[in-house]
């Protein structure tokens, strides 16, 4: 099952989870592996998953939590069906970085670090894309735009929209 197929879920299958656990079994100090293939396969680290991992390995409920806010790769809530990641690197930051960041957000509805209600974005704060001499860019999914502006970065958007719209009836033809 991949992640796409479990937006429409959003809740993990805790017997999936469970079997998760049963497989990292035999392995001492696996509960990244663990964690990482849980958000493999669900997009996030739900809490419930938390406490099903701490009861399969006996490793405290807050040692867990601490992984899973600690390293930047785990997010505890379910990703938007697209992710922008918007640049703050010294270029991009020297080029209007947070002026794209506030468009974005306006445009999108979602703050950075948070997905929007309608669960079509994801917005995060990137410290490079390596893309500095397109400065400033965002990524949305694994396509960068560059050389924007705050009037520019909502025209992007709303390109990227119709073009999320027109692709599956193009798709049909």
């Amino acid at each position: 099952m991949t992640i796409k197929e479990n937006k429409v879920r959003q809740k993990p299958d805790m017997d999936q989870i469970a079997a998760i656990v049963e497989r990292y079994s035999s392995e001492t100090g696996a509960i990244i592996a663990i964690l990482q293939e849980i958000q493999e396969t669900y997009g996030y680290v739900s809490p419930e998953a938390i406490k099903w991992v701490s009861r399969g390995t006996g490793v405290p409920v807050s040692d867990i939590f601490g992984i899973v806010t600690f390293y930047a790769q785990f997010r505890m809530e379910p990703q938007g069906e697209n992710l922008i990641k918007i640049c703050h690197g010294t270029a991009c930051h020297l080029n209007g970085a947070e002026q794209i960041a506030d468009s974005v957000c306006k445009c999108v509805g979602a703050k950075e670090g948070q997905t929007s209600a309608d669960g079509k974005f994801t917005v995060e704060k990137v410290a490079c894309l390596g893309c500095c001499s397109l400065a400033p860019t965002i990524m949305i999914n694994n396509e960068a735009y560059g050389r924007l502006t705050a009037d520019n970065v909502r025209k992007v958007i709303k390109e990227f929209l119709k073009s999320e719209t027109a692709a599956p009836a193009e798709s049909a033809k």
